[in-house]
């Protein structure tokens, strides 16, 4: 059955089916899991299962939320996704879901239309409705994202590793692994990885990431992430704090960011941002188009204001309201 032809019941979201529910989504084995759809193996540890608990509290609120608002307000705007569905754990959900937004239960009877595929390449469709998110972004690797960059922003990101002097970062293609390593250049160029230059991100003792989530093409939060800087290309963080674009970027590097996720055609997405303190430019190193979230470290005050100001975002992307940076 395509999944044209696949119908929900009406207001749907995701998450608590009875059939399968968020245990479909993943094969268990002893000491960890595996990610179906993109082969991501999950490492069950301690921290983990911490971070697990962490974002079930925040989501039992944006849930109650959700049905109070199904509760004592009219229908909002529905959405259908395709080819999949987004969980919970994806930022679409919490957002929509804080909004008052619906999952259509089918394309005919939706207000936009999303192109929803945890993939790094993925494959052209049709959408089924005049306002449809993200149908055209359809290459998120990393070589993709570095050559998009260059483009936009005038100065390069990647590296030609078997001539560069000096330390380089190595990372597979694929969106999502968090493969990443240092390596000190020349040195041969791996089937199947690309090479971005080493920027310096250290405050002090830690390295800071500026993962913007982006709504129509315009950051609508900062999220500061915080990590020793031998543990830079961890999932975890030791700290995150939550700041307002406008205080992070400047007005023509926030320009030029829109112009970026405009070229990779991320109508909805998260970037990874770094700042290279000698330099102070910014580079964009990655693009998520079903990014997950909030970041889990962040504290849940700053959780919920988070989803408030994309929950706003989206409502205002729905209505075809411009974006301000």
């Amino acid at each position: 059955m395509s999944e044209l032809q696949t119908r929900a019941p009406e207001g749907f979201l995701p998450g608590l089916s009875p059939k399968g529910g968020w245990f479909s989504d993943f094969k268990f084995h002893p000491g960890g899991l595996t990610v179906h759809k993109t082969g991501t193996e999950i490492c069950l540890n301690r921290a983990l299962i911490g971070e697990c608990l962490n974002w079930f509290g925040y989501h039992i609120i944006v849930r109650a939320r959700s049905w109070g608002m199904a509760a004592t307000r009219a229908p909002g705007p529905a959405i259908w996704f395709t080819p999949d569905k987004p969980r919970p754990w994806y930022l679409i959900w919490a957002a929509m879901a804080w909004s008052g937004s619906r999952m259509a239960g089918s394309a005919d009877e939706a207000d936009a239309c999303f192109c929803f595929e945890d993939a790094t390449w993925g494959l052209r469709a049709q959408p089924t409705h005049e306002r449809a998110l993200n149908f055209t972004c359809l290459d998120v690797s990393k070589s993709h994202v570095s050559a998009v960059f260059e483009e936009v922003f005038g100065y390069p990101l990647a590296i030609d590793p078997e001539i560069f002097v000096g330390e380089a970062v190595e990372k597979g293609e694929l969106n999502g692994v968090h493969d990443g390593r240092i390596v000190t250049c020349p040195h041969p160029r791996l089937p199947g990885k690309t090479y971005q230059r080493l920027v310096d991100t250290a405050v002090g003792p830690f390295i800071h990431d500026l993962r913007t989530p982006c709504v129509g093409g315009r950051p609508v939060v900062v999220w500061i992430k915080r990590k020793p800087a031998d543990n830079r290309f961890s999932i975890h963080n030791l700290a995150v704090t939550r700041a307002d674009p406008a205080d992070v970027y400047s007005a023509e590097e926030l320009e030029l960011i829109s112009a970026f996720a405009a070229r990779m055609g991320l109508d909805w997405g998260g970037l990874d941002i770094l700042r290279d303190q000698p330099t102070g430019r910014i580079y964009i190193v990655d693009v998520n188009k079903t990014d997950v979230g909030p970041v889990i470290a962040l504290s849940l005050s700053d959780k919920l204001k988070s989803t408030d100001a994309l929950a706003k975002a989206l409502i205002a992307l729905l209505k075809g309201a411009p974006r301000k940076a």
